[in-house]
């Protein structure tokens, strides 16, 4: 049901709340790691019954996405493709810090750094077999930062 805001019954929903949060993940180096669990945990925090949860990867060389979490071999066949998609071994001018470095720059701008995703009942609105994936586009490990924003109604 949408409701607009001269709507009789939109006085009656409840006033949306806000909550920002910083994750941190320590990555292996090249590839996809599920951060999922303590995104949930935190949003679960806030008892929701309905909201967006926003994720921003703070970082222009690692990218978030939404993928199957059931099969390992996903996570490889992934890499695969983005290794012919943007290989190292090309002549890139820009190499500031290193070979994988614009590798890494064109992978995160194919897979991106922004999700969107709807809450209710207090959990995040994902399909049975997806996970939240924070993809590492670098050879070695890293520090990377998650900014989460949830805007919701309890």
């Amino acid at each position: 049901m949408r409701l607009s805001a001269s709507s009789p019954s939109a006085a009656l929903s409840k006033p949306m709340q806000q909550a920002i949060e910083s994750f941190e993940f320590r990555t292996n180096g090249a590839g996809l790691s599920l951060i999922g669990t303590p995104i949930e945990r935190w949003v679960a925090t806030m008892a929701p019954s309905t909201g967006l949860l926003t994720l921003l990867c703070q970082h222009t060389s690692a990218s978030l996405t939404v993928q199957e979490n059931a099969s390992p071999e996903m996570r490889d066949d992934l890499q695969m493709a983005f290794d012919r998609l943007a290989p190292r071994d090309l002549p890139y001018a820009h190499a500031l810090e290193g070979p994988d470095d614009m590798p890494a720059h064109i992978r995160t701008v194919l897979s991106g750094v922004h999700l969107s995703i709807p809450v209710q009942n207090g959990r995040l609105c994902l399909g049975t077999w997806q996970g939240l994936y924070l993809w590492e586009h670098r050879d070695q490990p890293h520090q990377r930062r998650v900014a989460a924003h949830l805007l919701y109604e309890t």
